[in-house]
């Protein structure tokens, strides 16, 4: 049992963030990898693509990483995320 109790005052802690905390540009991008339809969407139309969110969420992100979003023009999710960490 002591060694159960050691055990448990080690492991260490996650911080879990509250969904309205979360990081709006790397939600997107996450979405954006698992799911083709809204990576295609996201290159091809990001305007419509931030409108219609993922999975029935929005993304919580500032007027002006969506105008960055909206302005560029990428061929692949790479060049957008690269566009936007370089802008």
């Amino acid at each position: 049992m002591l060694a159960t109790q050691q055990r448990q005052l080690f492991l260490p802690r996650r911080q879990v963030e509250p969904p309205g905390e979360r990081n709006g540009l790397s939600h997107l991008f996450a979405a954006a990898v698992v799911n083709r339809q809204f990576r295609e969407m996201l290159l091809e139309d990001p305007e419509t693509a931030l409108q219609r969110g993922y999975l029935g969420q929005r993304f919580n992100l500032s007027r002006e990483e969506r105008e960055r979003l909206t302005s560029i023009r990428a061929q692949s999710l790479a060049d957008l995320a690269k566009t936007i960490t370089t802008s």
